[in-house]
């Protein structure tokens, strides 16, 4: 089912694109042979892809009902565990050569109420035991969250390419669900409500250098 595919891009665009590899396309890349072999075995199960999409969006709701519970250590080990399946269920649906555009949607879907649904419960947790500031942090970094994945996902509909910038979702994670099992939640926050608006403004300058170099933003302004 939901192996993210991007639609096909013109020859420049593809060039382009190679030299803007990601942390998440290197993890990819260094797990692939791990990922297969997982993958072609729970396929022989008969486990469908959509079955580990599921499980890993209801993994992430089940961790945030734990932290606005308090239960911040566990909401972390639970999203920690479930984090990997964002990756097992596109590796899936390769060998099984069901890739399709919709099954992307649907797994970027489940990959922004799977994030959210920590922001939540950190929001929760914070709005009954910290001050306004922690809820405040909370609101920037799922700002934040919102726009890098928004723009890259606009731009792309204009043909612009945007795969770039410091905090994509792994690092998001990586900052998040340490600051959630060791007790330093504000820490991480802090963290990702400055680099996650940052990698944000990085796309849309991104974007705009692209704009630039196709003349657009100066026949916008003599119209």
């Amino acid at each position: 089912m939901f192996f993210k595919q991007c639609d096909k891009l013109t020859p420049i665009n593809q060039a382009n694109d190679e030299d803007n590899k990601t942390f998440t396309d290197f993890l990819r890349h260094v797990c692939k042979g791990v990922l297969d072999g997982l993958g072609a075995f729970l396929n022989r199960l008969g486990i469908r892809p959509n079955v580990i999409t599921m499980a890993g969006l209801l993994g992430n709701i089940a961790g945030g009902v734990l932290v606005a519970s308090g239960q911040l250590m566990w909401g972390g080990i639970i999203a920690m565990i479930t984090a990997p399946l964002d990756a097992l269920d596109g590796t899936m649906a390769r060998l099984r050569n069901e890739s399709s555009r919709y099954g992307s949607f649907v797994d970027s879907v489940s990959d922004r109420y799977s994030e959210f649904a920590l922001y939540a419960g950190l929001l929760v947790y914070f709005i009954q035991t910290g001050t306004w500031q922690d809820a405040l942090l909370v609101f920037l970094a799922s700002m934040g969250s919102i726009l890098v994945s928004y723009i890259r996902a606009k731009a792309e509909s204009l043909n612009y390419l945007a795969k770039i910038g410091l905090f994509t979702r792994v690092e998001r994670y990586f900052v998040l669900i340490p600051g959630l099992i060791f007790g330093f939640p504000r820490i991480s926050l802090w963290i990702l409500s400055i680099l996650n608006n940052f990698t944000a403004l990085q796309r849309i300058f991104y974007v705009r250098k692209q704009a630039k170099t196709n003349g657009e933003i100066i026949r916008n302004r003599e119209e």
